[in-house]
C-alpha cells in the first residue's frame, strides 16, 4: 500500500499542510505544529512560510475515503480521553473488547495460514 501526502483539511487549522504531514507520518497534528513554529521562530522564518503556502497550493485535499479509514485508528489515540469522547467507562471496555476481539481473531487466522501446508507449499516455490 503505498502512501501519498494530502493537505488534511478536516483537522487543520488554517490549511491542513501540518496535519497532512503528520498523517502521513503516523504522528500527532500538534507535534508536526509546534516543529513548524519552532522552526519558523527560531530559524528560517521565511522560508518555513513559503514551504507551508507552497503545500497549500501543491498539495491535494484527502479524498473523503482516507477520512473513514483513518477513523478506526483514531479511536485509540494519545489524546483520546473517554470523557473527551463523551462516553462511559462501560462504552471504552465493550470498544476495547471489541476490538481486541476482532485482533484475536486475525491472529488466528494468520497463524492457521502459518501452520498449513499452503505456507509450507509456497515458501518452498520461494527458496528455488
Amino acid at each position: 500500500m503505498s502512501r501519498e501526502l494530502y493537505r488534511d483539511t478536516r483537522n487543520g487549522k488554517i490549511g491542513g499542510v501540518c496535519a497532512g504531514i503528520a498523517q502521513y507520518f503516523g504522528v500527532e497534528p500538534w507535534i508536526v505544529r509546534i516543529l513548524v513554529v519552532s522552526a519558523a521562530l527560531f530559524s528560517a522564518g521565511f522560508l518555513v512560510m513559503l514551504a507551508y503556502f507552497a503545500g497549500m497550493l501543491f498539495l491535494d485535499k484527502a479524498p473523503i475515503e482516507m477520512y473513514y479509514r483513518a477513523e478506526e485508528s483514531r479511536e485509540h489515540t494519545v489524546k483520546s480521553k473517554p470523557w473527551q469522547a463523551g462516553q462511559s467507562a462501560s462504552e471504552v471496555i465493550k470498544r476495547v473488547d471489541r476490538d481486541m476481539a476482532r485482533m484475536e481473531e486475525k491472529i488466528r487466522r494468520m497463524e492457521g495460514y502459518v501452520t498449513s501446508s499452503e505456507y509450507k507449499v509456497r515458501k518452498e516455490f520461494r527458496n528455488l
